[in-house]
């Protein structure tokens, strides 16, 4: 019993917000600074606001101040069209809001994505994965104008995928912020693979943050933050688990 113990003390890392309040709830800690709205929606899909107001609250909870919402869809994983795209409407209401609370005009955005992670490892390729699979807009709007995609308001989208420091010797947030100073984007949106602490959030769950992020933070090898302080203007980071401890799997099987 002394090891069930010790593994359920370890201190498992994780880079969503929604779980460190979680444990800070569970040990009964009555810290001023950390606001926590829950909501669950018809369609199943359950939208979690952690809003952290105080240093001590940020010190506390391991993460810059800032507020954090998380969308849980369990069946997220699974092969529907439909609940697929309920998930991805009330991400983008999230999103919406996000950019809303910046004071940022909505329409005729220039908005850089940047898909952090190694593209040669699966559970890290999130990032790279995504930009692949966006339309860009930045340079056909450049040599056509905004008419030539077919709407009449379009977002100017740019995407980078920065790589991995062992890729390049450059730090993410170096790389960024050049791109950021040549192109002058409105937004940085930044997409990762985050680590969490349930296996049942595995690939079922979406933190959206304007706080910016620390790549690698969830796997201790913590680089230079990218938010508004390092580039300049507003930072938004997108990510979804892909990743748990060891130590994570050994206790929810010892707790079932």
């Amino acid at each position: 019993e002394a090891w069930i113990m010790e593994v359920e003390n370890f201190q498992i890392r994780t880079d969503l917000a929604l779980e460190s309040q979680e444990r800070i709830r569970k040990n009964n800690e009555n810290l001023r600074g950390i606001d926590f709205e829950e909501n669950l929606r018809e369609n199943g899909i359950t939208v979690s606001v952690v809003t952290i107001s105080t240093e001590n609250a940020a010190k506390s909870m391991g993460r810059p101040k800032g507020k954090y919402i998380t969308i849980e869809a369990p069946q997220m994983s699974s092969e529907d069209k439909d609940y697929h795209r309920e998930v991805s409407n009330e991400f983008a209401r999230v999103l919406l809001e996000l950019i809303d609370g910046k004071g940022i005009k909505r329409h005729e955005l220039g908005i850089l994505v940047v898909g952090l992670g190694n593209r040669d490892v699966t559970p890290d390729a999130l990032g790279p994965q995504v930009v692949d699979n966006l339309f860009i807009t930045r340079h056909i709007m450049k040599e056509y104008g905004k008419y030539a995609c077919g709407q009449e308001i379009t977002n100017r989208i740019s995407g980078l995928v920065p790589g991995v420091m062992a890729q390049t010797g450059m730090e993410c947030v170096e790389i960024i912020r050049g791109v950021v100073n040549e192109t002058k984007p409105d937004v940085v949106i930044t997409i990762d693979a985050l680590a969490a602490r349930s296996t049942k959030r595995l690939g079922r769950t979406i933190q959206i943050t304007d706080t910016g992020i620390v790549p690698g933070s969830g796997v201790g090898n913590h680089r230079n933050a990218i938010n508004k302080e390092s580039l300049g203007i507003p930072v938004i980071s997108i990510g979804v688990p892909t990743v748990v401890d060891a130590a994570t799997i050994v206790s929810d099987a010892v707790s079932t």
